[in-house]
């Protein structure tokens, strides 16, 4: 049983070694003095510097916070209302709609991206195709009216992917909550006076908003960590800190792309420690109030 022990634990340790070392040495590499990637030249900011200074690396930066801040706005007001319609229909169809749901969460980042890329391409050039018909009409040339209904892929078509792949993680985080949730609670505040919108708002929302702030949050992590989505729905315009560090990567691999991904790792660590820790603090409530029941 020890020998058993010894060796698991030992695998435990080889596992996360080969999954944190290559983490580990860009963050050291990340404050060498030297522009080489393999030998050590001193400890130093200038990279961090330098990187703040980049106005490139602050557009990225301002694109993919607006993004992100925005996908997970929408998402959760959209994913909390949907979970809320799933959690009132009967078996079979929430069933099959949970099924739809979780398609998005298990499909391949890169068959969702080509995807939603060609959906992009095809709606452009059908309104496109529109547009143009209606210019030919008779009434329209008489007015002298112009219509261009045609867009190309950019903020507009990453913030509709984020969205889309943002929602079902809210579902996923709001549905517990539901269950959770006693109906009679809603009932007993409209029996009291209180109208539908005022009932929600002050009854059903608090015992929800656990949940709904879990969904955000993984919702802004999952959108602010995101490359290969972004990549094919972004267009050549806009580019995010991720696409950034592929373009860059594809020259060479430099300090201040180290500091850079150091700066996301380190971004989405804490909002992955906030997300534990909230789940950790209610799961503790709920043994709690199950050892007071």
């Amino acid at each position: 049983m020890k020998k058993n022990g010894i060796l698991s634990r030992l695998f435990l340790a080889l596992v996360f070694l080969f999954l944190y070392a290559p983490i580990l040495v860009l963050i050291v590499f990340s404050f060498n003095d030297s522009k080489s990637n393999a030998v050590w030249g001193g400890f130093t900011l200038d990279w961090y510097v330098q990187l703040l200074n980049n106005r490139t690396v602050l557009e990225a930066l301002q694109t993919t916070l607006l993004v992100s801040v925005l996908a997970t706005a929408i998402a959760t007001v959209a994913g909390t209302a949907a979970a809320i319609g799933f959690s009132s229909m009967k078996r079979r169809p929430r069933n099959a709609c949970l099924t739809v749901n979780s398609i998005p969460m298990t499909n391949a980042d890169i068959i969702t991206g080509v995807s939603m890329m060609l959906l992009f391409v095809f709606a452009g050039q059908a309104l496109a195709d529109f547009s143009g018909w209606l210019n030919t009409t008779a009434w329209a040339e008489s007015a002298n009216l112009w219509f261009d209904f045609g867009f190309d892929m950019g903020f507009l078509t990453l913030l509709i992917a984020h969205v889309t792949f943002d929602i079902p993680y809210v579902i996923v985080a709001v549905l517990p909550k539901l269950r959770q949730l006693d109906p009679n609670l809603a009932e007993a505040a409209l029996d009291l006076g209180a109208t539908r919108w005022t009932a929600f708002r002050k009854v059903v929302l608090p015992e929800l908003m656990p949940g709904i702030v879990n969904g955000l949050l993984i919702a802004f992590t999952m959108s602010i960590d995101d490359f290969v989505i972004s990549y094919f729905t972004a267009g050549s315009q806009v580019s995010t800190l991720s696409m950034y560090v592929y373009a860059q990567v594809r020259r060479r691999v430099s300090p201040e792309i180290n500091a850079l991904s150091t700066l996301m790792f380190v971004a989405v660590l804490l909002l992955l420690v906030v997300i534990n820790l909230r789940q950790a603090r209610q799961e503790q409530r709920r043994k709690r109030q199950a050892l007071r029941t």
